[in-house]
């Protein structure tokens, strides 16, 4: 038994923990769950938990033939639930997924990302990275009223989630996820809380927690909250911008060169980076933004990039590159703009780093600053059919989720997006019943 996991039983012991869960996600980004009783940790540490993966989407090609799939803990992701009572209280852990032969499952989506990572590291590379999450606060699952009129960075009592937002943070550091910043963000109820930049899988656990707390902490508060793209039509989205960077082998940014002739400190590497990204952010759309409703924020005039552009200074472009704290090493990063907070973290961070790293080894170059899309970017997908039929065409994105989740994906979207063509909705009417 290795130390992280005497440590979980020792604090087992000495918290009163009487419930384990196990977390993990489907293809699909929800979180799944199962309760473990602590005295079978010693043996689910070593054989697994068996459980039935027929239902959990994604995870098996034919449910009625397979279904036994076992789930291993990770300790160093164990957490007392700081929102479950004190007194038998609740843990949690992040699980491995295996099949019955001890074999990692290939469709998870924490392997499909722990992948990805480990061809950053025969590449020379490890990744750091910081998501931006926004979010909105409604006053019931009902509906969409506010709870404020609220705007960019407001502080009085115009931000009524003040109170909440101070519960969320102080609870996510209660689990050991750090924060950077919180604040009211530019549309009225809309909020935002941004990570300390951290590797890659441990960023995804963590953007799976903050979700996790963000609802606990609204509905203990009497409120909801909702990481839906667009919820609103006459509010401004919600996005997951990411800060990312990449680090050698002696942990000294890849991004960072003080020597750039352009006056950004962005190294060839960087330059290669964010060429990849320009060039596949396109076709990996269905893994940053998987919902019909996803491409309702990636609209013109909604300040949310609908093109390959990029550059230091537009708020629309699709790669940022900031200016503050470029001229020292660690403030070196590039922040990706158009993932948002209902993809899947895992699949989403796979694909941007995939992007960026085959922009390195293909060495492509990264073209002047484009603040604005001109006539010769690449449009983003404008809606779900268009990014599932470049996913579908795409070898990067088989490459880098695998055939039997490309295929999984490429299915189960176009049925959604077939459902919501022939749906009517209230705009339909609205617009048509009386006058048609």
């Amino acid at each position: 038994m290795n130390p992280d996991q005497e440590y979980v039983l020792k604090t087992i012991e000495s918290r009163d923990v009487h419930f384990v869960r196990f977390w993990f996600t489907d293809v699909l980004g929800h979180v799944k769950s199962f309760a473990v009783n602590p005295n079978e940790l010693g043996n689910a540490f070593e054989e697994g938990m068996g459980f039935d993966g027929s239902r959990i989407a994604g995870y098996v090609n034919n449910p009625d033939q397979e279904c036994d799939l076992l789930a291993f803990p990770d300790a160093s992701t164990f957490q007392v639930l700081p929102w479950r009572p004190d007194s038998n209280a609740v843990a949690r852990m992040f699980c491995t997924i295996r099949t019955v032969d001890g074999a990692m499952l290939e469709r998870s989506p924490r392997h499909i990302l722990a992948r990805t990572v480990e061809r950053l590291a025969k590449a020379g590379y490890g990744a750091s990275l910081a998501p931006e999450v926004e979010y909105f606060y409604f006053r019931d699952s009902g509906g969409t009223e506010l709870l404020d009129q609220g705007g960019y960075f407001d502080l009085n009592t115009l931000d009524s989630g003040s109170d909440l937002r101070r519960d969320t943070v102080l609870t996510l550091e209660k689990m050991g996820i750090p924060v950077e910043y919180s604040h009211h963000e530019v549309a009225p109820s809309q909020h935002e809380v941004d990570l300390r930049p951290t590797d890659a899988l441990e960023a995804a656990d963590a953007v799976q927690t903050y979700k996790m707390v963000v609802k606990e902490v609204a509905t203990a508060h009497g409120v909801f909250a909702s990481f839906m793209p667009k919820p609103r039509s006459d509010c401004p989205g919600s996005g997951m911008h990411v800060r990312q960077s990449l680090f050698d082998k002696d942990g000294n940014n890849a991004f960072f060169d003080e020597t750039d002739s352009w006056g950004l400190n962005l190294s060839a590497t960087a330059k290669s980076y964010i060429a990849g990204l320009l060039k596949y952010t396109p076709e990996l759309s269905l893994l940053t933004n998987q919902y019909v409703n996803s491409y309702k924020r990636l609209a013109a005039g909604d300040s949310a990039p609908i093109c390959t552009s990029w550059g230091s200074a537009g708020r629309d472009v699709l790669v940022r590159v900031p200016q503050l704290w470029a001229n020292k090493e660690g403030g070196r990063f590039v922040v990706l703009r158009n993932p948002d907070p209902a993809c899947n973290p895992y699949l989403a961070f796979a694909a941007m780093l995939s992007a960026g790293l085959a922009g390195i080894q293909e060495g492509l170059e990264l073209p002047e600053q484009k603040e604005a899309c001109l006539l010769d970017a690449t449009p983003l997908p404008t809606n779900l059919g268009e990014a599932i039929d470049l996913f579908a065409q795409s070898a990067l994105a088989r490459d880098v989720v695998g055939d039997a989740v490309h295929a999984y994906l490429v299915e189960e979207k176009r049925r959604e997006w077939q459902d919501y063509q022939q749906s009517v909705s209230s705009w339909d009417t609205q617009r048509y019943l009386e006058v048609l």
